[in-house]
């Protein structure tokens, strides 16, 4: 089982008992600990992980981490947990950056059993950074960052690997955050950069109010049409493109632009990501496919109508998610694309239906 089979498993838990994990403890026996096995370290084995593990800092004796990660004796990262739903911020950071500082590990990581925050010693030697450098969150998350993660694992660890990517990873993450926040308020330095390049008057507040509008709405087709870009090439080159390119574009030409009037959304596509992962528990990626209609976007059993996964009903101002149970399908409302996981057991069990 791959890294990312064992982190859905995760995922379905979370779907399953999350809201009955009240306590601390509770969340580190229902999720963290199966985390620090998923990469591959024995939770049962003390040379290995050691819970509890007690530190000194300064007149504070006998502080306690609650797990230390080993690997050939030496300690390589450092957990400190929180209850599952708790607020992850670097602020709540303050004693992991104490065990941090005493301790000969490099990593120190922050979780609740959900968000997990990896920190390091980029910006001062044996100093805990105040930033994470990588944050990976189970319910939701990319598969490159799938690729981070396997970094830290048992088989794959490698110290100095990992550093050299540190700075890298940790300053593309904050430029993103960034350019995702501008894309989606756009300040008023960000309006007047492009506006002054294409307006040739005055910037007065209500030509900036204009363009804030305009700057929304060019980002959003601007993403729509370099994914459509991408997915038409795909169709149409496929021996141009690597096995992972393919399953994570492989919708039919019919669902792009086509001359019926059908476009397959960038929401459409992403919510088909978030059901293709889901589906990977139970059949391989490739047997999932996506048709798009004007009256819904379809996700299918290896590409047959009569094997029907879910439903997205994306057009109007509320989004339904279409459930199928004996082919017969139940719409329930979403605020978000991420509720679509809460029924990652609806949608593996229709799944089972026709497998």
């Amino acid at each position: 089982m791959d890294l990312i089979d064992r982190i859905l498993e995760i995922t379905k838990r979370i779907d399953a008992i999350g809201s009955t994990l009240q306590t601390e403890e509770a969340t580190k026996n229902a999720l963290i600990m199966p985390f620090i096995q998923a990469l591959g370290y024995d939770v049962f084995n003390p040379l290995e992980v050691v819970p509890e593990f007690t530190t000194d800092h300064g007149v504070k004796k006998g502080e306690k981490v609650d797990y230390a990660v080993k690997k050939d004796d030496d300690i390589i990262m450092l957990f400190e947990c929180k209850k599952f739903g708790a607020k992850l911020s670097p602020d709540h950071a303050s004693q992991l950056y104490r065990y941090f500082s005493v301790s000969d590990a490099r990593f120190g990581v922050l979780t609740n059993g959900q968000e997990y925050m990896f920190f390091t010693d980029l910006e001062k030697a044996n100093q805990m950074d105040s930033k994470p450098f990588f944050s990976f969150d189970i319910c939701k998350f990319e598969k490159h960052e799938v690729e981070e993660l396997k970094k830290f694992s048992k088989s794959a660890f490698d110290l100095e690997n990992i550093l050299n990517t540190a700075s890298d990873l940790k300053y593309t993450n904050e430029v993103k955050k960034i350019l995702n926040a501008e894309l989606e308020n756009p300040s008023d330095e960000f309006v007047r950069f492009f506006a002054s390049q294409v307006y040739s008057g005055r910037l007065t507040q209500s030509v900036m109010e204009q363009f804030k509008e305009l700057v929304k709405k060019a980002r959003k087709q601007f993403i729509s049409e370099k994914i459509n870009e991408r997915l038409e090439n795909a169709l149409s080159h496929p021996e141009s493109q690597d096995k992972d390119d393919l399953e994570t574009n492989d919708t039919n030409s019919s669902n792009i632009n086509s001359e019926d009037g059908v476009v397959t959304t960038e929401e459409e596509i992403e919510a088909y990501n978030i059901v293709k992962a889901i589906a990977r528990t139970a059949v391989p990626a490739n047997r999932i496919y996506m048709r798009d209609t004007k009256s819904y976007c379809g996700v299918l059993l290896d590409d047959k109508n009569r094997k029907p996964i879910c439903r997205f009903h994306f057009n109007g101002k509320q989004k339904y998610l279409g459930l199928m149970k004996n082919k017969v399908e139940t719409k329930i409302a979403i605020d978000s694309l991420d509720d679509i996981f809460q029924y990652s057991s609806k949608i593996t069990e229709t799944i089972s239906e026709y497998d």
